[in-house]
């Protein structure tokens, strides 16, 4: 048995401390953002791979071209939903407005 002084806050102290590394370890660790990954050929159910050569060239091409499928454009680091559409085509661009990725999901 302890008495009152200073071997009693050493104790108390390394309990504290030991307290704080157990809370620590329960945190949620975030996870990495998934980068867009190019669409196989046995993937592409959204038209994705003949629109390849998209990737590189400014935004505005964009303007003048229809699409069938769901379209979905966004810029990088712009929210969007998490929902999984493998018919969608995403066509993600930079902030300088060139094109990154041409991706179905």
């Amino acid at each position: 048995m302890f008495t009152a002084g200073k071997p009693m806050r050493r104790v108390s102290g390394l309990i504290a401390v030991g307290c704080l590394g157990l809370l620590a370890a329960c945190v949620p660790q975030q996870e990495e953002p998934v980068a867009n990954v190019p669409v196989l050929p046995s993937e592409d159910t959204c038209g994705a791979v003949p629109l390849q050569d998209l990737v590189g060239q400014d935004r505005g091409v964009l303007s003048g071209m229809r699409f069938a499928q769901v379209l979905r454009i966004f810029e990088e680091g712009q929210p969007v939903t998490l929902d999984l559409n493998p018919e969608r085509l995403n066509i993600q661009y930079s902030k300088r407005g060139k094109i990154q990725s041409v991706t179905c999901g």
